[in-house]
């Protein structure tokens, strides 16, 4: 008797799967939107023209630092090298570059993208075949196929919540949602922006889902370009009116759309962090910390702070602050209690954004007081350091206009008024006291990085959702 209810729960489970890959399969389905199909766009978003065919074969644009390919610390040039030092130079790094090239596409593809593994989709298909269906009944949900210029395939849903927009006019934003590394648009980080009420377009890395390929930095960046291209000239929204919220690892592919597309209305970043490599050197074995290096910035470049300062608009950081996810206080800690956030990356992300954009206000005081005040985990922790300094608000938000309207009247060119204002670094604070600039630059701090009392993994409440501060 055993035996043959085993066998039935075994074949209603079987045909459970069968018909969710049936359902979910998106080989066939017809491509709504190509790369290139902004040649035939007329009007609207972006001035940004498509990639010729030559250069669609490499991909979109990178940014690169010196760690990859540039001249290191002491070496000659590489115009004062001759052919022979070069070529001696290549043959001594191709041991370490095949090492790098092996770990890169075995071991560190799954620890670094775990929802491109076959055998997880497979585990997931029937919610995510149930995420669908509640985005497609509930929201409306409208999925398409996108053609990025490599040629993956990109699996994406849209809903639309510009007919009846809220009382607020939520609905006429649209809020690209980029996923973690296990995340899915079936049942990831889009459901907090949309819950809120925004319009949302929410999309799969290549590897994850319907979508297809790798998961590699270039194959992102390549996916995110034709994402935003999509929600440009085919869904038809004002970049002012686009924002892209980036959760995790999503973090690189929302940093670079905003870096690339810099007329972007606004970027939040939820639990994200500034660079891979000190998260990757938590989790390796020490022993491995060469290969670990050049591996993470060969392959696996998720520069999300140098991407972050390229970006002139409004950014909020939402920091959890039980997150042990992009927190380095140890190698592989229990879960961080409440408020110990000392390790989170996000600190560091914090620090590097307002550094470039006021250096000024950043100097000495203003970073010692920032640096302490991200220390505070908790928000009545948060609100007596605040109180302490005697932060006067309404000072801060004067002398900030003052040098903005200030800039406005002595820049007589275009381009150095950007989409978003003067363009940064901006020399405010020059000649403050330390007492004024400590009060700035806490100031600045609190309304560019909000604290959430959540883990990681945790969904995201709609009412913690919110708009960038802008002046």
């Amino acid at each position: 008797m055993c035996v043959i209810c085993f066998v039935k729960a075994l074949v209603h489970v079987f045909k459970i799967y069968l018909t969710a890959n049936y359902t979910y399969n998106f080989r066939s389905w017809p491509v709504d939107f190509r790369w290139d199909d902004v040649r035939a766009a007329s009007g609207g978003g972006s001035g940004h023209r498509a990639l010729t065919c030559a250069a669609a074969a490499a991909g979109v644009w990178l940014l690169r630092d010196a760690a990859l390919g540039g001249d290191a610390p002491g070496r000659p040039p590489r115009g004062a090298r001759s052919q022979a030092q070069c070529l001696l130079q290549q043959i001594r790094e191709l041991p370490g570059q095949l090492a790098s090239y092996a770990l890169a596409h075995s071991l560190g593809r799954w620890l670094v993208y775990p929802g491109s593994m076959s055998l997880m989709t497979r585990a997931l298909l029937p919610l995510l075949q149930q995420g669908q269906e509640r985005l497609v009944e509930r929201y409306r949900g409208r999925r398409a196929k996108l053609v990025a210029c490599d040629g993956n395939e990109i699996d994406t849903m849209f809903m639309d919540r510009r007919q009846d927009p809220g009382s607020e006019g939520r609905g006429l934003r649209l809020v690209i949602c980029c996923e973690g590394n296990a995340g899915f648009y079936e049942m990831g980080c889009l459901l907090a922006p949309l819950e809120a009420g925004y319009s949302v377009l929410g999309w799969n890395h290549p590897g994850f889902g319907g979508s297809t390929g790798a998961p590699f930095p270039q194959h992102d960046a390549n996916a995110m370009d034709v994402v935003v291209k999509y929600a440009l000239h085919r869904l038809q929204f004002p970049a002012a009116h686009v924002v892209v919220y980036g959760w995790s690892i999503g973090g690189f592919t929302a940093t670079w759309a905003t870096m690339t597309y810099p007329e972007l209305g606004a970027l939040v970043l939820d639990a994200t962090f500034d660079d891979l490599v000190p998260l990757a050197l938590k989790v390796m074995p020490h022993s491995w910390k060469g290969l670990v290096v050049r591996t993470v910035r060969e392959h696996f470049n998720l520069n999300v702070a140098e991407q972050l300062c390229c970006y002139p608009g409004p950014v909020l950081l939402l920091r959890r602050t039980q997150d042990d996810v992009v927190s380095t206080s140890g190698r592989l800690p229990p879960p961080p209690a409440p408020g110990d956030v000392q390790g989170n990356r996000g600190n560091e992300l914090l620090l590097r954004l307002l550094q470039h954009r006021y250096p000024a206000v950043m100097a000495r005081e203003g970073r010692a007081a920032v640096t302490r005040w991200l220390r505070v985990g908790s928000l009545a922790q948060e609100a007596a350091f605040y109180a302490r300094y005697r932060v006067d608000e309404d000072w801060c938000l004067a002398l900030l206009r003052a040098y903005r309207a200030r800039c406005h009247e002595e820049l007589a060119d275009g381009e150095a008024w950007g989409p978003h204002g003067p363009a940064f670094p901006w020399l405010v604070g020059q000649g403050l006291s330390p007492r004024r600039r400590r009060q700035l630059a806490l100031f600045l701090a609190r309304q560019h990085l909000k604290n959430v009392e959540a883990t990681h993994c945790s969904p995201l409440e709609p009412e913690e959702f919110q708009m960038p501060w802008g002046l």
